[in-house]
């Protein structure tokens, strides 16, 4: 008879990170250079990092300026870092971000749509101001990124999608959050058919539990975390060095049959259960 793990036991620390696959993407994306919304701390600063590793350069998107030149500073990738102050929902930053990108870089090899808030709440208790500010980043955001960035973006290029674990399993206070992550997913899909023909492929990552100053604002408490961790089978929370290895793999050529696709990166939080 099998054996599970004792009631509370923990599985041991584990290193993330490490997956190996820096030198195979360092041929893969040398010189190349990716859009990284959201890039001021968590995923997508994580995601930044493995790119610049790998030998990109990166334009680096965000709201605050200060926590940008704060990346920037840390990453120390010089002139292949280009930071640029972005709200996503406005166009007209939009058009400014390109604008930049187009006059450091010429052109993009990939995009990362990484920027994204919440407003956590039951359904009834949500403003029209909350509504309109996460879907504004969550799903006009996304999109407007996307589109304003195909101008630039190279015929055979890639492009990754954030999601979310939540359009799998529902959970009460998510239904405006979830429901921009659902948009999202399935926008993936549809531009995976309409840039086809320019060999553009275009992907979601959906991560579970990731450890981010978004995570620790909600699970603002030791119990709230490690209720969070005993959901995981693998009995760990994500970092956001999980998430950037598996963009890094789809921005690569290393994923040249894949468009259209969900990978959800969750430890297995929305499919099995722990023992």
């Amino acid at each position: 008879m099998r054996r599970g793990r004792p009631p509370g036991a923990a599985f041991p620390e584990v290193r993330t990170g490490g997956c190996g696959c820096h030198a195979a993407l360092m041929t893969r994306l040398d010189s190349k250079t990716f859009l990284v919304t959201g890039g001021g701390s968590g995923m997508g600063l994580a995601t930044a990092r493995r790119l610049l590793d790998s030998g990109a350069n990166v334009v680096l998107a965000g709201r605050s300026e200060s926590r940008l030149e704060t990346a920037a500073k840390d990453l120390n990738g010089g002139d292949r870092v280009l930071t640029v102050a972005t709200d996503v929902a406005s166009l007209g930053a939009l058009d400014a971000l390109i604008g930049a990108t187009r006059e450091r870089f010429n052109h993009l090899d990939g995009v990362f749509a990484n920027a994204g808030t919440a407003a956590f709440s039951r359904s009834a208790d949500v403003s029209e101001a909350d509504f309109d500010t996460v879907v504004g980043v969550n799903f006009k955001g996304v999109y407007f990124t996307v589109a304003k960035a195909l101008p630039i973006l190279v015929d055979g290029g890639s492009v990754v999608l954030n999601g979310s674990w939540l359009t799998h399993r529902g959970m009460g206070f998510t239904s405006l959050y979830a429901a921009t992550k659902a948009a999202v997913v399935n926008l993936a899909r549809t531009l995976a058919a309409d840039l086809a023909d320019r060999r553009i492929r275009v992907n979601v990552v959906s991560p579970g539990y990731v450890v981010t100053d978004m995570f620790n604002a909600i699970s603002d408490t030791e119990e709230a975390r490690e209720f969070c961790r005993q959901q995981v089978v693998l009995g760990r929370l994500g970092q956001p060095a999980d998430i950037a290895d598996a963009v890094a793999f789809l921005l690569s050529d290393q994923a040249s049959y894949i468009t259209g696709q969900e990978i959800v990166v969750d430890g297995g939080l929305t499919t099995s259960i722990p023992m």
